[in-house]
């Protein structure tokens, strides 16, 4: 009977440590989520005391207990709203003790973690007052698995999973442009098909420009409303994105002339006030190794490239409102690039910084978000390809990682909604061509030879 328990013991403890290596999402709902919320529930008020993240009570507090009950009074902890499983950890929202902000629980944060024993605790700030812990009870980006339920709607799309198991998303209405960089084999390319890929199943004109002879950004032409592949037919696509904003703005223009019976509230400032019949279709210009449009080998091509970099200038300061939008992405972005690169990155809000080689670089996207950025993107390791660390310059900021796409799928999403790209009558000289299908001839046979041995 001894030697029957200790096998099946045997068996359980292995299944359960084959499942935390191979499955951890399983091992977490079917062995951790019991023991951490256990753990949570027996051990919050000593924690929190520990921590320091407790307060004197009340003086109503204090009467009522002596009263009632001749318990020792003890310091008050954060009070519990919610607890809420997940299949990647547990979410806890606390109510905060009058005179504690939200810096102090992000402070405890990992002691938290090794209180509790999880990979890592997040604080999210819910409302004032209200925080919520959210606990993850393994390595969330080792094995990258999108959400069931991630924010949607018009420009917002998600692109990556962030480490505390939400999802990172690009809500292009609240951050119009963004940077993107990283060193070669960094899965900045993967970020993009991701990108494009979520953005190609909405009511959005696609436009790329990519200099590298089209080699990354050819395979979703048939999705694309322009693509520039070289440095002259970048600067006429750019030239036409600024005659498109311009008029929009006079479409604009054109509306705002109205009359006093028009109410208040239906003037518009940008296409987003005009009304749906009138609404020109957003755009999201995708540019690929920008260096490539800054860089020049002679003197006489300077013109060129000061007029392209002042048309990206504008774009970026005005193409909001005209609901054009940019994606900037390069492995450097500094003022070595030349004159208009310092004033360009400080338009482009977002910030996405895969690893990178120095420290600099990291300087270049995050030394305005946050120090602790900067130090963390120059820790990826080189083994998490797709790894980044995204924020924008309200400075906010957390790891992510893109979930991996081939390039050959990312095509084929493009391929299947073709039928939705939009008409926009000034892009209509950059469509690119997208030839048919070849079939590849059959090879030929070999030749026969005479079996007769050669005679001398």
């Amino acid at each position: 009977m001894l030697a029957e328990l200790g096998g099946s013991l045997a068996a359980v403890a292995g299944g359960a440590a084959y499942a935390r290596a191979k499955a951890p999402a399983v091992f977490w709902s079917t062995v951790g989520l019991p023991v951490t919320a256990m753990r949570f529930s027996t051990t919050y008020g000593s924690t929190m005391d520990a921590c320091g993240l407790t307060v004197a009570p009340s003086r109503l507090r204090v009467l009522v207990t002596r009263a009632t009950t001749r318990r020792e009074i003890r310091p008050v902890p954060p009070r519990i709203r919610r607890v809420r499983p997940t299949t990647t950890g547990l979410r806890v929202r606390l109510r905060l003790a009058p005179g504690q902000e939200p810096a102090d629980v992000a402070a405890s944060a990992e002691r938290l973690r090794h209180a509790w024993g999880v990979h890592a605790v997040h604080v999210a700030e819910i409302k004032p007052g209200v925080v919520e812990l959210r606990m993850t009870g393994f390595d969330v980006l080792r094995k990258v698995r999108m959400p069931r339920r991630t924010p949607s709607g018009h420009l917002v799309v998600p692109v990556a999973m962030r480490e505390d198991g939400t999802a990172y998303t690009r809500d292009y209405r609240a951050v119009p442009h963004c940077m993107t960089l990283g060193a070669t084999l960094t899965g900045k390319s993967v970020y993009l098909r991701n990108l494009i890929t979520q953005l190609a199943r909405q009511d959005v004109a696609l436009v790329g420009i990519d200099c590298k002879r089209g080699v990354e950004q050819a395979p979703f032409a048939p999705r694309l409303s322009a693509l520039a592949t070289d440095p002259d037919m970048a600067r006429a696509l750019l030239d036409a994105l600024v005659r498109e904003m311009e008029d929009r703005y006079d479409l604009i223009r054109q509306y705002q002339g109205i009359t006093r019976a028009v109410p208040a509230e239906e003037i518009a400032s940008d296409i987003w006030g005009l009304p749906a019949k009138l609404r020109p279709v957003p755009v999201v210009v995708i540019v690929d190794e920008v260096a490539e449009l800054f860089l020049v080998p002679t003197r006489k091509e300077e013109e060129r490239r000061d007029h392209m970099v002042t048309q990206l200038i504008r774009l970026a300061q005005l193409g909001r409102a005209a609901g054009m939008f940019m994606e900037i992405c390069g492995q450097r972005f500094g003022a070595e690039l030349g004159r208009g690169a310092t004033m360009l990155r400080a338009q482009l809000t977002g910030r996405v910084v895969h690893r990178v080689n120095d420290k600099p670089t990291a300087e270049m996207g995050l030394a305005d978000i946050s120090p602790e950025a900067v130090l963390t993107a120059t820790q990826i390791a080189p083994d998490m390809p797709g790894t980044a660390v995204a924020g924008d310059t309200s400075g906010g900021w957390s790891r992510i990682r893109t979930p991996n796409l081939s390039l050959a799928d990312a095509a084929a999403i493009c391929q299947q909604t073709a039928h939705l790209v939009p008409a926009v009558a000034t892009l209509a000289a950059f469509r690119p061509v997208v030839p048919a299908a070849v079939i590849p001839p059959k090879p030929s046979m070999p030749p026969r030879f005479s079996a007769n041995p050669a005679t001398e």
